[in-house]
C-alpha cells in the first residue's frame, strides 16, 4: 500500500469513528473545525513539507462525510494567518462571523486550506468561530475554535500517516445542583 492509500484508509477510519461516535451527534448545520498539518502527516516538522497531494486525500474524505451529515467545514489555517478559518461565505453570513482579508497559500494557511479554497463554492476567511466539534491532524491546536464545554473524542486510530489525530466535541454546560435534571 503506498503512502497516499494508507493516509486515505487511516483518514476513513478516523472519520468513521468520529462521525459514528456514540457519545455525541453532529446535527445538520453544525460546524466541524479541522486543523491539519500535511507536513506532520508526511513525517516532517510542521510547515516544512506541505503537500497538496496529502491535502487532497484529507479534503476528499472530509467533504464526503460533511456532505453526508450536513455539516459545515471550517478549515483552520496556520499561525502565519493567525489561525483564521476558511468557510463558505453563506456560513460566515449565517453565523455573523468576522470576515478577514487573506487568501490561503501553501506556506501561509497550509495545504488543506489551499485545497478547500479551490473546492468551496464561495470561500472566505473568518477570524473566529465557535464550532460544535473539531478534528486535529498533527497537533495544530484547534481547541480555541470549539465551543465550551469541550469533551475529548477517543479514537482507536490515533495517527494519519505520522501525525497524531485527536478530536473533541461540545456539550452544553451542566448547571444546577444534585436535584437538577440533565439530558
Amino acid at each position: 500500500m503506498d503512502q497516499l492509500q494508507q493516509i486515505h484508509q487511516q483518514c476513513q477510519d478516523v472519520l468513521e469513528q468520529f462521525f459514528y461516535n456514540e457519545k455525541f451527534t453532529l446535527h445538520n448545520g453544525d460546524v466541524l473545525v479541522v486543523g491539519c498539518s500535511t507536513s506532520m502527516i508526511a513525517g516532517h516538522w510542521m510547515g516544512t513539507a506541505s503537500s497538496l497531494e496529502i491535502a487532497k486525500v484529507i479534503y476528499d474524505n472530509l467533504a464526503d462525510y460533511a456532505q453526508r451529515f450536513g455539516v459545515h467545514l471550517a478549515i483552520q489555517g496556520c499561525e502565519h494567518i493567525n489561525r483564521s478559518l476558511l468557510v463558505e461565505r453563506e456560513v460566515a453570513k449565517a453565523l455573523n462571523l468576522e470576515i478577514v482579508n487573506v487568501i490561503p497559500d501553501l506556506h501561509a494557511g497550509g495545504a488543506l486550506q489551499v485545497q478547500a479554497y479551490k473546492r468551496f463554492k464561495d470561500p472566505c476567511e473568518v477570524e473566529h468561530i465557535q464550532a460544535q466539534a473539531g478534528l486535529d491532524f498533527g497537533n495544530t491546536q484547534i481547541g480555541m475554535h470549539v465551543k465550551f464545554v469541550q469533551v475529548p473524542v477517543f479514537l482507536t486510530t490515533t495517527h494519519v500517516g505520522h501525525a497524531a489525530v485527536s478530536g473533541l466535541y461540545w456539550r452544553p454546560k451542566l448547571i444546577g445542583g444534585s436535584r437538577a435534571l440533565h439530558f
